[in-house]
């Protein structure tokens, strides 16, 4: 018996590029197949521009490719803090389109949609306000601080997803039909119960991880982030027949 793959695609934070997960790829077994999403305005796709309202930018990231029709049958969504929302995003509007939907939703460091406070994000323009941002989540090397042409691309794009996040607006709805599973940083400065109110969100399964760290405990305590990762989606597996030999 061998395991069916199943597609994880991860979505960045703010501020952040699909780089973020590249590391996964060769840390994860091999019937998890990650695929990080680029998001307009950075990495790969540093020549097209942001996209700064979250309505557009989970549309747009519905009716791309891997989304339109890339995505199988056999597929999760993993997104970290903004990616979390955006994550949330995408199957609330594949929902409504009667499109297939992930085996499993999987939030990491971002607070419940409907315990969402955008009014604490620093101002639109203000570098000093998003660098300090920057410098308390913990999440940016020093070489950034130190390189002004990259930092500056690191505020204008987190100044963007800033704006996306502001944008977002929670609208009650029917429980979702699929698992959503929460990870948390125990030194985190998002309330608990903030984490916790996910489970509102589905009438499947709902789990919440603990983890030693701050906002980016994602990549203090990435080996066992990988093995909760593991360990919740192998509740997707699906063992199917090794290949008969062929008579010859």
């Amino acid at each position: 018996m061998q395991a069916e793959p199943l597609t994880l695609f991860c979505l960045p934070c703010a501020g952040a590029s699909a780089t973020m997960y590249l590391r996964w790829k060769a840390r994860l077994p091999s019937w998890i197949e990650v695929q990080p999403v680029e998001l307009p305005g950075r990495g790969t796709r540093l020549a097209e521009p942001c996209v700064e309202d979250f309505e557009r930018l989970v549309s747009r990231l519905c009716s791309e490719p891997p989304a339109q029709g890339g995505m199988g049958p056999r597929y999760a969504l993993f997104g970290h803090s903004m990616g979390a929302l955006l994550a949330y995003g995408m199957v609330q509007r594949l929902r409504a389109a009667g499109a297939p939907l992930p085996r499993a939703l999987l939030a990491s460091g971002s607070p419940a949609p409907a315990r969402r406070d955008t009014q604490g994000l620093p101002g639109k323009h203000d570098d000093a306000a998003l660098i300090a941002d920057l410098r308390r989540q913990g999440g940016t090397p020093e070489e950034v601080f130190a390189n002004p042409e990259l930092l500056r691309i690191t505020l204008d794009t987190l100044g963007a997803d800033y704006r996306v996040c502001e944008s977002f607006g929670y609208r009650e709805s029917a429980p979702l039909n699929i698992p959503v599973h929460v990870l948390a940083g125990r030194d985190d400065a998002i309330d608990p119960a903030f984490m916790a109110a996910w489970q509102q969100e589905t009438g499947a399964e709902f789990s919440l991880d603990w983890f030693d760290g701050g906002h980016f405990f994602i990549r203090q305590q990435e080996r066992q982030v990988l093995s909760a990762i593991e360990r919740i989606l192998s509740g997707q597996r699906v063992e199917v027949p090794d290949a008969a030999p062929v008579a010859t």
